[in-house]
């Protein structure tokens, strides 16, 4: 059971990323879960998915997944069940979560979040004054892939899944001896005042 009171560390979480194949409704070509327990970072597990219809030439571009490297992929039923005890019982954390959320949602069936933590929230309100609330301007200004390895690349789901697990971690546990409750990062990622920006929407929906 989670307890929303508690310190943030108390609490399993699963940091999501997906990219999909820019059709719409988006399908789901690959996804990325990484793991923390105890505030500890856990290693990510990650998924080529063959979607039902191609990969738009304009979602090749920015994540760089064709056709062809998912084309002896799982359908995305086949790992369902990988999926779920990746998923279930973790609060989801992702960086604009909603567009992840509804991929996961309608690709994923029966699978519904315990809670949700938004990072694009939370840095919003706990970062205030930033040109960008992007991920990978994030990850440049805060040093968040200092260490990862040199084969992940941004726009991948391993790579910004990992990026988006740091990030939790650093507005999480901001210093000084202070880290947030998970209420707090419930709180601030309910709240409607925290949007993207028009010019950061385009590349946060780009599946």
């Amino acid at each position: 059971m989670i307890e929303s009171g508690a310190a943030w560390t108390t609490s399993a979480y699963a940091v999501v990323d997906v990219e999909g194949n820019g059709q719409r409704p988006p399908e789901l070509v690959e996804i990325s879960i990484v793991p923390i327990e105890g505030g500890m970072i856990g290693p990510p597990k990650s998924w080529l998915v063959r979607p039902p219809r191609p990969i738009t030439a304009m979602a090749r571009r920015f994540h760089r997944i064709s056709d062809e490297d998912v084309s002896g992929a799982p359908r995305i039923a086949e790992i369902a069940s990988d999926l779920h005890a990746a998923l279930d019982g973790a609060v989801f954390v992702a960086h604009n979560a909603g567009v992840d959320l509804g991929v996961l949602t309608r690709e994923l069936a029966g699978f519904q979040p315990v809670e949700v933590v938004d990072t694009l929230k939370l840095a919003r309100r706990l970062l205030p004054g930033r040109e960008s609330y992007k991920l990978g301007a994030l990850a440049a200004s805060l040093d968040l892939a200092d260490g990862l390895s040199p084969d992940l690349a941004p726009h991948r789901a391993t790579y910004d899944a990992m990026v988006c697990a740091r990030l939790l971690e650093r507005l999480a546990t901001p210093g000084d001896g202070k880290t947030l409750n998970l209420l707090e990062l419930l709180d601030i990622s309910a709240s409607k005042a925290a949007v993207l920006p028009a010019a950061d929407e385009s590349a946060a929906t780009l599946f």
